[in-house]
């Protein structure tokens, strides 16, 4: 070690001394010592990263080294340890009872006393004396030099402390505490600038501390984090009216803190079920977080945190000062783990144990489907079997119809999901259609429907109902039972109805037809396939052929049966049984009565519009002639054109025979009347009788119309007249419309009086068109539609002479100026009144 620190020293003073060499006696020898530059700001404050020539730099790395042995050789030691922990700066040794002694600073300035400064000073000296004394005496200029050295050092030592005393005590002031905000003037010169005064806090409302910069000497080897034995001194504040701190609590007796008997507060020791339970509540208790990790640098070591949770009471029990905070603390890390580990360690436990759950109820789920499947295959190697027999008995023909009626019967009881599943069904079918063939081979349907019936329901009942879990054809209709229908029954249905059945006698279809749709034996779509291939080509041929004039069976009777089942397709032969009516009709009189059986059963199976035309074309005209020529005389009266028209009340729309019958009968009714009534001494029983006769001609629906009343009412009124020997007015005549219509003689009286205030308006009780035909009424000209007839798809009425439509949502009326041509004017009601006057004039 000798050797090795002589080596050193040897290596180092090369660069201490110039024109130097060692002797042969292990002597150095050198002409003169380096000159160093003095140390300058930018020197202290970089360091070796100071900007400058290489000389200069290398001369301060020696210096620096050479002060740093030194520095060693004081502490006793050699190199330094690194693997001890960092330690603070010693600031001096101290006792309980006394102040603490500060130890020397390296660096003047920074809390270091003037003794201190002084004991550097003289280690420097016997520095120096050493060296110039372990130099040869011979070498007179280098003691000299040492000595002037020194004395430029004391010199500047010197001007140092004047200039400390002079910078830390002002006239008539007490020095300044050394590192205070007054010992730096430059500072106070700062301050006072901004505002502050001496002795005054600091802020806006001089609110904060009177000593902004306040230093204190620590006790030797205490560290930042240590208080034992001493107190920070605190911060004074500048209003002497602020809420002092409460004192803290003091006991009677002095803590003894590494006593055995301490009364430190000891955790509580969790166990593991503990912890967990604890922890299962919590995690009850608290919403889920997000955890943020919070570094708590407040004590000597840095903390990483998840839970702020008792943040405050751990850091006030490390600045208590616990005893041994270094092995508490490791010792709660310690804790902290194994809390952890038995967290994660539960965590894992609980996921092994619903991983086994989970496995236990998959093992469950599996054995079932296991099961499941076992019996699936038992049931597919049985139905297997019975198939596989059922083959074996048809190739060697033993097979019969009830034999394997009942198999698959036992099938579907036994294995019904299977059954459906497996279309066992259309298997069924395929073994029974042969043998069905043969049962109903040469069978008649319409001479004996009720054959096959029984069987037919039976394997209705085995093969019905598969219509969900049949995948062979996308139209659910097809199911094995209507395949099964459709190749056995419907070949012979088709042959018989083609071959031997007549349209003109339908009973035997029908039968047939009814019977197996009853018994729900015979599907919708088949039905519809033999009215449509069978039923409707016979009618269209039968109609066809069919002559109103020499046949003495009416159509209907053999048509009419078949409306039930043909519904919409009963309209194809109607169009075809009104083209044959109209070309008999034509040359028929209204005495013959045939016609009115052979058209009444239409009435209602043509759509109203076509037979209305119908009747109106072809009916009313011939019966309005049978009253034109009929006469009225109470003395011989003849009723036959009277009965003829009667006949057609209930065939004839009832609006079309009020007309025809106000118009041609009641007018001359009302005249006969008249004249009797005026005739001299009239016999009024007489008269009453015959009005009663007259009245029981008419059938139940005409006397429910309010028009035939209101006309016969007209007739008793002036039997009333006549009978109270009051003039009897000739009944037609302007003013005594009243007659006419009793009970709407106030509906008239508003609807005039409404029309001609509002001209174009509606009446106040009736609508637009009832409007117009009361006021034809009131005219005594005829309204009436045209069948078929229209304008601008507006119904055209006549109104008298004249063709009008009526424009209901406009309220307009148009009338047809000229007869036969296509022109059509808006016009009121008085210039249709003026239009017909000058018709009758022409």
């Amino acid at each position: 070690m000798a050797e090795e620190a002589e080596g050193m020293d040897r290596f180092d003073m090369d660069g201490d001394f110039e024109g130097g060499r060692f002797g042969r006696d292990g002597e150095f020898y050198y002409r003169s010592r380096r000159e160093r530059a003095p140390q300058t700001r930018d020197d202290a404050i970089y360091g070796v990263f100071a900007e400058g020539d290489s000389d200069y730099d290398s001369e301060d790395d020696e210096g620096s080294r050479r002060r740093g042995r030194r520095k060693r050789r004081r502490d006793g030691g050699g190199e330094p340890d690194l693997t001890k922990p960092v330690q603070f700066v010693s600031t001096g040794k101290f006792m309980p009872n006394k102040e603490p002694e500060p130890e020397p600073d390296q660096r003047p300035g920074l809390g270091r006393s003037a003794a201190a400064a002084k004991e550097e000073e003289a280690e420097e000296e016997q520095d120096d004396e050493g060296d110039t004394e372990m130099l040869p005496m011979m070498f007179g200029r280098i003691r000299e030099g040492a000595l002037a050295r020194r004395e430029e050092k004391e010199k500047e030592r010197e001007k140092a402390a004047r200039r400390r005393q002079a910078a830390g005590v002002g006239a008539g002031e007490p020095a300044a505490a050394l590192g205070s905000l007054e010992a730096n003037t430059k500072v106070a010169k700062m301050m006072a600038m901004m505002g502050y005064k001496k002795g005054m806090g600091l802020g806006k409302n001089e609110q904060g501390i009177t000593a902004p910069v306040q230093t204190s000497l620590r006790p030797k080897n205490a560290g930042l984090g240590s208080v034992e034995g001493f107190k920070e001194p605190k911060p004074m504040m500048a209003k002497e009216n602020l809420p002092a701190p409460p004192p803290p609590p003091t006991s009677g007796k002095k803590e003894k803190r590494w006593s055995k008997k301490a009364s430190t507060k000891k955790a509580p020791v969790l166990t593991k079920n503990e912890l967990l339970a604890m922890r299962a509540e919590q995690e009850q208790d608290e919403q889920p977080a997000l955890v943020q990790k919070v570094i708590d640098m407040r004590g000597p070591q840095a903390r990483v945190l998840t839970d702020l949770k008792g943040l405050n009471e751990e850091q006030e029990m490390e600045a208590n000062d616990v005893p041994m905070p270094e092995l508490q603390y490791n010792v709660r890390l310690l804790v902290d783990e194994a809390k952890a580990d038995v967290l994660r360690l539960d965590g894992q436990l609980r996921r092994e144990q619903e991983k086994v759950a989970s496995l236990v109820r998959e093992k469950e789920k599996v054995a079932k489907q296991e099961a499941l499947q076992k019996r699936q295959l038992q049931v597919m190697e049985r139905i297997a079997e019975t198939l596989e027999q059922v083959r074996v008995d048809d190739t060697t023909g033993m097979l019969t119809l009830d034999g394997l009626l009942q198999t698959f019967h036992g099938l579907k009881v036994q294995f019904e999901e299977e059954f459906k599943m497996c279309s066992i069904a259309w298997i069924a079918c395929r073994y029974a259609h042969p043998l069905l063939i043969r049962i109903f081979q040469g069978w008649q349907p319409l001479q004996d429907p009720k054959f096959g019936l029984d069987v037919m329901k039976k394997w209705k009942d085995l093969l019905q109902g598969d219509q969900p879990f049949d995948f062979s054809d996308g139209s659910a209709s097809m199911t094995p039972y209507v395949q099964l229908v459709s190749e056995v029954i419907l070949p012979a249905v088709r042959i018989s109805g083609t071959n031997s059945w007549e349209a003109r006698e339908p009973e035997p279809m029908l039968n047939f037809l009814e019977l197996w749709d009853s018994k729900k034996l015979l599907p919708p779509v088949l039905l519809q396939s033999i009215l449509e291939h069978v039923i409707m080509p016979k009618l269209s041929v039968a109609v066809d052929s069919w002559d109103p004039r020499r046949e003495s069976v009416p159509i209907h009777v053999w048509v009419h049966p078949w409306l039930p089942m043909l519904r919409e397709r009963i309209e194809t032969l109607c169009h075809s049984i009104r083209y044959k009516l109209s070309t008999v009709l034509h040359v028929w009189q209204a005495h013959d009565a045939s016609a009115y059986a052979v058209l009444s059963p239409w009435k209602d199976v043509f759509d109203s519009a076509s037979w209305e035309d119908l009747i109106v074309r072809y009916i009313i005209p011939k019966l309005r002639l049978a009253l034109q020529e009929f006469q009225i005389n109470p003395a011989n009266q003849k009723l036959d054109q009277f009965n003829w028209v009667m006949l057609w009340a209930s065939a004839i729309p009832i609006h079309l025979m009020v007309h025809m019958l106000e118009i041609d009968f009641f007018s001359k009714w009302q005249q006969v009347l008249y004249h009797w009534l005026c005739s001299p001494n009239p016999d009024f029983n007489e008269i009453m009788n015959w009005y009663k006769g007259w009245k029981g001609l008419f059938p139940p629906e005409l006397l429910a119309n309010e028009r035939i009343r209101m006309l016969l009412t007209a007739g008793l009124d002036m039997m009333n007249q006549a009978a109270e020997g009051l003039e009897v007015v000739q009944p037609g005549a302007r003013e005594n419309v009243g007659y006419l219509r009793a009970t709407e003689k106030r509906q008239f009286d508003a609807a005039q009086q409404a029309y001609h205030a509002m001209p174009g308006a509606a009446m106040a009780d009736l609508s637009f068109k009832e409007s117009i035909q009361a006021y034809a009424m009131e005219q005594g000209l005829l309204f009436m539609p045209r069948v078929g007839k229209f304008y601008n798809g507006m119904p055209v009425y006549e109104f008298g002479t004249v063709s009008i439509c009526i424009d209901s949502v406009k309220r307009l009326l148009y009338a047809q100026l000229q007869e036969g041509i296509e022109r059509w004017s808006a016009v009121t009601l008085t210039q249709l009144v003026e239009m017909n006057r000058m018709g009758r004039s022409r």
